[in-house]
């Protein structure tokens, strides 16, 4: 999986924050939702929408962002 094709960045959605296939929710709020303690199938079954790639995704960007990659 390429977290590129997934996470996408748009200057007028969500105010430029990079966001899950150009839906309004954002790398943010997952990784707010892991931090808080949520698993990945409680944020799918609450989301239905976003699927286990998703998440990865936001994990892979997130690791990459911090690792400055």
């Amino acid at each position: 999986m390429k977290y590129q094709e997934i996470i996408t960045i748009e200057p007028g959605k969500r105010c430029g924050k990079p966001c899950i296939r150009g839906m309004r929710i954002t790398v943010y709020d997952v990784l707010s939702y892991l931090a808080a303690g949520m698993t990945t199938q409680e944020i799918l079954k609450d989301f239905p929408y976003l699927t286990k790639e998703d998440i990865q995704a936001c994990l892979i960007y997130a690791r990459r962002v911090v690792g400055h990659e």
